[in-house]
């Protein structure tokens, strides 16, 4: 049996008791490490599963899948998602290829991002389509994100955006070179993320992600050091919310008075927030 497991958002302790009864028998344990990262080191996980982990990185997950699902038609073979198994298509298509094997295949999930933000105190049920946020460089600055964004806008929903990680890259010269160089792991910021939002309003022009608009940005959801601010794009694009892992959400304008209440007490100027929410968002 293939088992892809959701380990939650932290540390070793969020997997599932069924989930770590699976990881201590199984012939094989993998790790998925580039779609996203625990806040805990592989020895940390080590310890507490009292197995050996092995590092899943994008080559060994896109490159190598028979590797990881040899002999899972025979022996159990856990593979390790940060989250839940389902939150990246990444996964998706990995079942697909064991179903293609004829392996059977189970999996346990656990909570995600997408459903950890509702930490912010803003519902569920009023976030619209998720959407990613890459690093810019000087001349590649992709706002495909830009139009999904405006969707939700028009409906008036929440807009959960997923910060670029990148985790074991080539450095392109030394490839050009005929050399394997792996750049240092870079997490984005929620502060990053906001600039590069209003960077893209300035070309675009049509209010979306205008300097003014409410946003929240997330750390850590669910450590101990977890970290929440809310405020105006501008605002954000000076907070420091620590180390990794930080996510953004653009709150819609369709934001409840309830959740207004709940996120207000995270906002870095109190009177400006009220101001901005009953100038724009106040339902009446």
């Amino acid at each position: 049996m293939f088992y892809a497991i959701g380990l939650g958002l932290a540390d070793e302790k969020d997997v599932s008791v069924k989930g770590l009864e699976i990881i201590k028998r199984a012939e094989r344990v993998y790790l998925e490490a580039y779609t996203a990262v625990l806040l805990v080191e592989k020895e940390v996980l080590e310890a507490y599963y009292g197995r050996e982990v092995i590092i899943a990185d994008r080559e060994m997950v896109e490159s190598s899948s028979d590797e990881i699902l040899e002999g899972a038609d025979k022996v159990d073979i856990a593979f390790l998602v940060v989250g839940d198994p389902f939150s990246a298509t990444t996964h998706t298509d990995f079942i697909i290829r064991a179903r293609e094997k004829n392996i059977q295949t189970r999996i346990l999930p656990n909570a995600s991002i997408l459903t950890g933000v509702g930490c912010t105190g803003l519902s569920l049920y009023n976030f619209g389509q998720t959407v990613s946020m890459v690093f810019f460089t000087d001349n590649w600055k992709p706002a495909s994100y830009y139009d999904r964004v405006k969707e939700n806008v028009a409906l008036g929903l929440h807009t959960l955006v997923l910060l670029d990680i990148k985790v074991k890259e080539p450095n392109l010269e030394s490839l050009a070179r005929g050399r394997i160089v792996y750049e240092p792991p870079r997490f984005m910021t929620v502060a990053q993320c906001a600039q590069q939002m209003i960077e893209t309003e300035e070309e675009k022009g049509e209010g979306i992600c205008s300097k003014d608009r409410l946003a929240v940005g997330v750390a850590r959801v669910g450590a101990d050091d977890q970290e929440i601010v809310a405020g105006t794009l501008e605002q954000l694009a000076e907070a420091d919310l620590g180390k990794p892992l930080h996510s953004l959400v653009l709150i819609g304008k369709r934001m409840h008075d309830m959740e207004k209440d709940y996120v207000r007490e995270y906002a870095v100027d109190k009177k400006v927030f009220d101001d901005i929410f009953a100038r724009d968002y106040h339902q009446s």
